[in-house]
C-alpha cells in the first residue's frame, strides 16, 4: 500500500493540540468495527485493532469507544500488522440514531463526517417524512445534508420535475439532485459535490442504489449489488456493516447498510432546525412550555389552520416530537437503572474483598 499522508484521510492540524499526540503514538482513522474488533488506517497500512485494556474498563457508554470515521493513537506491534488503540482524539461531530428494535440506546453511524447523503429513489422510495426524520438527525449533528434522488432513467423529466416539487414544498433550503447510476445521467453533478480531503456518509433505505453509486464513482464493481423486488421495491442488505472507503479523487465516504427502522432520540435541537418554520411560530406562543396540541394561544396551532404550515408537516413534527420525548424518558430510566446495577456492583466487590481481609475466605 503507498503511503498517503493524513491530510488525505481528512486529518484536522488542529488535533496536534491534544495533549497526548505528541507521545510516539501512531495517528490512525478506524475505517471499519466489528463487535470491539477494528480496521484502522494509517499513513502505510490498514491494520487490524484492538481497544487497550484500559479504555474497556474504564469507559461504559458506546460513545466512548472507537466509531468509523474516529481518529485514534495507536501502538503498532508484531511488524506494523497489529494495533492496539490508546486514545480516541475527540470528534468534530457525531452521526447517531436509536438502535433496532427495544433496546433504547444509541448507535453511532460515523464520525467526523462533512456531508451527509440522504439517498432516496424515485420510485418506491421516496417519502417526505422519512427525509424529515433523516434530516433531524443530521441536522442535531451539526453535519451538511444533501438529498440524491437515484434511479431517475425510470422516469420522464415533467414526472421528476413533479416530484422535486413535491418535496421543495416542504423541505426548503436543502440541496437536491437526482440522478441515475445506470445510465450516468446527472452523475457529473454529482460528483462535484465529492471533494479530496472531506469525509461523507451515504445513508438511506435498502435497495435505493447507496453501493450501485459508490462503486460509480469508485469506476468498478468494487461491492456486491442486489437487485430489488419488483412488487415492492425493497432490497437486501448489500451493505452488511458500515465502513470508510477511500476514493481515488472524491475524499472518503462512509457507507452505512440499509435502514429498515430510524429511531431518533435527544434531537431537541434537530427537530427545531429541521422544522424551522415550527420553531419560528413557536416562539409566539402563550406558553413557553406549549406543547402545540391543545393549549389556548398556540401560534402554530393557529399557522396551521390559516394553512401556513401544512397539515403533513404540522403532523410529521408531532410525531417526531412524541417519539424523542418518550425515548428519551426510556433512555433516563435505563441510565438510572445501569448506574444502580454499577453500584451494586462495586458494593458487592467492595464488601468481597473486605471478607477475604477479615479471614472467613478459604
Amino acid at each position: 500500500m503507498t503511503k498517503t499522508s493524513l491530510e488525505t484521510l481528512g486529518f484536522d492540524p488542529s488535533f496536534f493540540k491534544h495533549e497526548q499526540i505528541n507521545q510516539g503514538f501512531v495517528i490512525a482513522r478506524v475505517i471499519s468495527e466489528d463487535k470491539e474488533r477494528y480496521l484502522i488506517r494509517t499513513q502505510t497500512a490498514e491494520v487490524e485493532a484492538q481497544v487497550i485494556g484500559r479504555m474497556m474498563f474504564e469507559n461504559t457508554k458506546r460513545e466512548d469507544f472507537p466509531a468509523v470515521g474516529d481518529w485514534v493513537l495507536a501502538s503498532l506491534y508484531d511488524d506494523e500488522t497489529l494495533a492496539i488503540i490508546q486514545y480516541l482524539l475527540p470528534r468534530k461531530n457525531s452521526l447517531k440514531r436509536k438502535t433496532a428494535g427495544n433496546n433504547v440506546d444509541y448507535q453511532i453511524i460515523g464520525t467526523n463526517i462533512d456531508t451527509a447523503f440522504i439517498i432516496q429513489s424515485l420510485d418506491y422510495d421516496l417519502n417526505t417524512n422519512r427525509l424529515e426524520r433523516y434530516l433531524v438527525m443530521i441536522k442535531n449533528a451539526g453535519i451538511k445534508p444533501f438529498i440524491l434522488l437515484s434511479k431517475s432513467d425510470l422516469f420522464s423529466e415533467n414526472e421528476i420535475n413533479e416530484k422535486l416539487e413535491q418535496i421543495k414544498s416542504d423541505i426548503r433550503n436543502i440541496p437536491i439532485l437526482y440522478y441515475s447510476a445506470q445510465t450516468g445521467q446527472g452523475m457529473d453533478q454529482v460528483l462535484a459535490q465529492l471533494l479530496p480531503q472531506k469525509t461523507y456518509c451515504f445513508i438511506g433505505s435498502s435497495g435505493v442504489g447507496k453501493t450501485t453509486l459508490l462503486n460509480r464513482i469508485l469506476g468498478g464493481d468494487f461491492y456486491k449489488t442486489t437487485e430489488v423486488r419488483l412488487d415492492d421495491g425493497k432490497g437486501k442488505h448489500t451493505t452488511t456493516r458500515r465502513h470508510l472507503i477511500l476514493t481515488e479523487k472524491h475524499g472518503m465516504i462512509i457507507d452505512t447498510p440499509g435502514m429498515r427502522e430510524l429511531g431518533n432520540f435527544d434531537v431537541k435541537e434537530g427537530l427545531d432546525l429541521t422544522f424551522s418554520e415550527i420553531a419560528y411560530y413557536a416562539r409566539q406562543c402563550k406558553f413557553k412550555d406549549c406543547s402545540h396540541t391543545s393549549e389556548p394561544g398556540c401560534a402554530v396551532i393557529e399557522a396551521v389552520k390559516e394553512e401556513k404550515i401544512s397539515r403533513r408537516y404540522y403532523k410529521n413534527y408531532l410525531k417526531l416530537k412524541k417519539e424523542n420525548e418518550h425515548y428519551e424518558m426510556s433512555y433516563e430510566e435505563k441510565r438510572k437503572k445501569d448506574k444502580s446495577q454499577g453500584k451494586f456492583y462495586k458494593r458487592a466487590m467492595k464488601d468481597m474483598q473486605e471478607f477475604k481481609y477479615k479471614g472467613f475466605s478459604k
